[in-house]
């Protein structure tokens, strides 16, 4: 569904990315792994066109991102945001129906909230949570919430960054679950980075790993504990001694 062939994007001197070449089969969650400031970040926002590669090609369903129009292409993405990226003045449900009360998605506003409150309920949180404000959630309530308004808008693709950052490790892991089983229930297109390995083996249908501007290794998530690569094997067991210390 989505595909990147030779992208590259520097920032100055800085060379983040130097070739990368992925493939995201419709369907299918794939898990972008690697240490940090390495490009993950970057190679998303390429995707969706908030930063323009400097050379490459990525598609969508065969398309050249960078012709598509941009309110049509967008509304097929959902994105749970590292920090949860809440609203802080908009009550919680006004955050979930954020896309649902402006632009080509509009409902009206009745609608809005039902589809928010349905939206909560999925996530775990309760009716009542709907009129609350952010501040008044804890982290792991916000995590839910911004899950909430990824999936608000019925997308085909949803990007997830870092999406157990700052949370306990039982936190972590129903985060994760709701991860799978709603990109399960919807038969979306999944892209998700994390440092975090417990959320790569509970969401990953396949795995990449990006150092040094390309994509080291790629494959099936039961193929990566015995895939012979050092960079993956070093990575993904926190191994102090390897070829990324040596190169740093």
């Amino acid at each position: 569904m989505i595909a990147l062939s030779h992208v590259t994007k520097a920032f100055g001197p800085k060379q983040v990315l130097t070739g990368v070449d992925l493939v995201v089969p419709k369907g299918q969650s794939m898990v972008v792994i690697g240490g940090s400031g390495t490009g993950k970040s970057v190679l998303l926002k390429c995707i969706l066109g908030l930063v323009q590669p400097d050379q490459g090609l990525i598609t969508l369903d065969g398309q050249d991102v960078r012709t598509a129009e941009r309110e049509a292409f967008l509304a097929r993405f959902g994105m749970l945001f590292q920090g949860g990226a809440l609203f802080d003045s908009l009550r919680v449900w006004e955050n979930v129906a954020f896309r649902l009360l402006r632009g080509p998605l509009k409902r009206p506003k009745a609608e809005a909230r039902a589809i928010a409150v349905e939206k909560l309920r999925r996530v775990g949180l309760t009716p009542e949570t709907a009129d609350l404000f952010p501040a008044e959630l804890s982290g792991g309530m916000q995590k839910r919430v911004g899950l909430a308004r990824a999936i608000a808008a019925q997308p085909e693709i949803i990007f997830f960054d870092e999406p157990t950052t700052g949370l306990d490790p039982i936190m972590a892991g129903v985060i994760n679950d709701l991860i799978r089983e709603i990109v399960t229930e919807m038969g979306a297109t999944a892209i998700t980075i994390t440092h975090d390995m417990s959320s790569v083996r509970a969401i990953a249908d396949r795995v990449a790993m990006l150092h040094d501007g390309v994509i080291q290794w790629t494959g099936p998530v039961a193929e990566m504990d015995n895939a012979p690569d050092p960079y993956l094997q070093q990575f993904i067991h926190g191994r102090a001694e390897g070829p990324i210390a040596a190169i740093r």
